[in-house]
């Protein structure tokens, strides 16, 4: 049998058989199963790293409502009609972003709508289509008509759709 360092086997890789040819003068090849980056001159191949995901709910959450604010800002003519969601309540203010000043607001911590329905799992469509009726009354007797609907983070689905739709049919345009 032939020893290793003279005869190229046909199993070897190209730098083991790089290796071989340079002879023994050249760095041998690392015994670890991760070589370095370089073996005399020749580069190898950095190995694959699969890493966790390294953003978290809270930041995609910020980024998808930055994305939103982008596009939606308001106005003393058209304000903001901004939605904030919690597992117990729901939130609504109209807000003029040039002054930074909110014009109207309705939640279901205000006493009509915390009075006219018993929930204790949280808000329901329902409340949620008080909380939009609520609103859009309080706009119109500030003589606001016009808003620009900002969902926030939340998807347009479900008590942020009701409360939409219910602000709508009680006069709010958007």
């Amino acid at each position: 049998m032939a020893s290793s360092s003279s005869t190229v086997s046909l199993c070897q890789s190209p730098l083991q058989k790089k290796a071989a040819f340079l002879g023994p003068s050249c760095s041998p090849l690392p015994a670890s199963p991760r070589p370095s980056a370089f073996i005399g001159s020749v580069r190898l191949r950095k190995p694959l790293v699969v890493g966790a995901k390294t953003r978290t709910r809270r930041e995609d959450r910020t980024a998808r409502h930055s994305r939103i604010r982008k596009k939606v800002e308001g106005t003393p003519e058209r304000p903001r009609l901004c939605v904030f969601r919690s597992n117990k309540h729901l939130y609504v203010q109209v807000i003029d972003d040039t002054k930074m000043h909110t014009l109207a607001s309705a939640s279901t911590m205000q006493k009509p709508i915390s009075e006219q329905f018993d929930y204790s799992s949280g808000p329901i469509i329902e409340v949620a289509q008080s909380v939009g009726e609520a609103i859009a009354k309080s706009c119109l007797e500030k003589g606001i008509t016009k808003v620009a609907f900002d969902r926030g983070r939340y998807p347009y689905h479900g008590r942020v759709k009701a409360l939409a739709d219910a602000a709508r049919e009680h006069g709010l345009q958007f």
